[in-house]
């Protein structure tokens, strides 16, 4: 059931009610520019991630500054997406389950939608379903370029199946899914370089082999916020999927640039807005932010603008603050913002984004496609 939203347009932050999920616009917006900056010149395309802001208006501003499409997790996020109006979905992932299939084959009615495979029992079971839905579904083989988790081995075995799909009637041979997931927070550059450049390498001789065998290879995507320059500089990726930019996180923000200074291309958009609940030990404070508000999987969240203030574990329902000896501790009601450790996570824990501009609540919008269904 979709909660009362916890904040009115016109209302100062301050007044927000808490736990919130706040998005700071200007930052925001600051970010979506950005990234189609960068890439524009790399004629690579963005078909940003949707299971970091699960939000169709997100997707639409991020496809009015030129991303061709949206990438999802899941079936359910493809539907609320395709519902929302984005017309050009991939599921990044295998989907397994006659009910998944035929929900999937169903949307292509109102939208072009992709999904991947790395069995042929997949492309089989994807084949009857679209064969009963009467539609043709475009299919990417996804190969392991390093993660070690979904995909099959570039090469030889990769080239077979994408035979397998460009065989069939029913289905579309789209390309190449290569995302090398463990790259994305190396904190050097250069443990991302050497990562991404073995991906990089699996998902050019996999092309190459397929072109042998006749066959194009429209997409080549993946590359994540920890790692998309170079994917977009290798000449061989064409689409690229990254998601956590449009907000960034206190994880992603340990990667360290060329300099060894923390990466600044993004800046920090998404905050957990919090209230102090309890102040009645000295050197402590309590926040309403605990585990049911933001994710702890990727590190504690920080204290925005106060690094003087740790927050040092959480419960369901309390944060714990160690606010040291010699500062000055935040008052009882007083509003503090966190940035989050993981922000996918975090963003499920919530029903509205809160966006702020200048100390004024300025919009309010769902977040659509959160929760655990598939």
């Amino acid at each position: 059931m979709l909660q009362s939203p916890p904040a009115q347009p016109g209302m100062r932050e301050d007044e927000v009610d808490t736990p919130a999920l706040i998005v700071d616009l200007d930052a925001f917006e600051y970010n979506l520019d950005r990234m189609a900056a960068l890439l524009a010149p790399t004629g690579v395309k963005l078909r940003a991630h949707a299971k970091t802001h699960k939000s169709p208006v997100i997707a639409k501003l991020q496809m009015a500054r030129g991303a061709v499409g949206q990438c999802v997790q899941k079936v359910a996020e493809a539907e609320i997406l395709a519902w929302g109006g984005i017309p050009d979905i991939l599921v990044s992932n295998e989907v397994v389950g006659a009910a998944k299939l035929a929900r999937l084959c169903a949307l292509s009615s109102i939208a072009k939608v992709a999904v991947c495979v790395d069995d042929g029992a997949q492309v089989a079971a994807i084949e009857t379903a679209a064969a009963d839905a009467g539609v043709r579904m475009s299919v990417l083989v996804e190969i392991d370029v390093g993660a070690g988790r979904a995909g099959i081995a570039a090469g030889p075995e990769a080239v077979a199946l994408g035979q397998r799909i460009a065989a069939s009637k029913h289905l579309i041979f789209g390309g190449l899914q290569a995302y090398q997931g463990s790259a994305q927070h190396k904190r050097t550059i250069a443990e991302r370089r050497t990562l991404i450049g073995a991906a990089i390498d699996a998902s050019r001789r996999t092309v190459e082999q397929l072109k042998q065998q006749g066959i194009a290879c429209p997409i080549v995507g993946g590359a994540g916020t920890g790692s998309f320059q170079i994917e977009a500089a290798s000449g061989v990726y064409t689409e690229m999927q990254a998601g956590s930019y449009v907000f960034m996180d206190a994880d992603y923000a340990r990667n360290f640039d060329e300099s060894g200074a923390p990466v600044s291309t993004f800046r920090h958009a998404l905050f957990v807005l919090g209230t102090v609940m309890s102040a009645s030990r000295p050197g402590v404070a309590v926040l309403d932010v605990g585990h049911k508000a933001v994710s702890i999987d990727s590190g504690m969240p920080t204290v925005w603008q106060r690094p003087d203030i740790q927050y040092v574990s959480a419960s369901d329902e309390h944060g714990k603050l160690d606010v040291g000896s010699e500062t000055a501790a935040p008052k009882l009601g007083e509003k503090m913002r966190l940035v989050p450790g993981h922000c996918d996570p975090t963003v499920d824990r919530f029903d509205w984004y809160v966006g702020v501009r200048n100390g004024r609540v300025e919009c309010l919008w769902p977040v659509a496609a959160r929760g655990g269904f598939s």
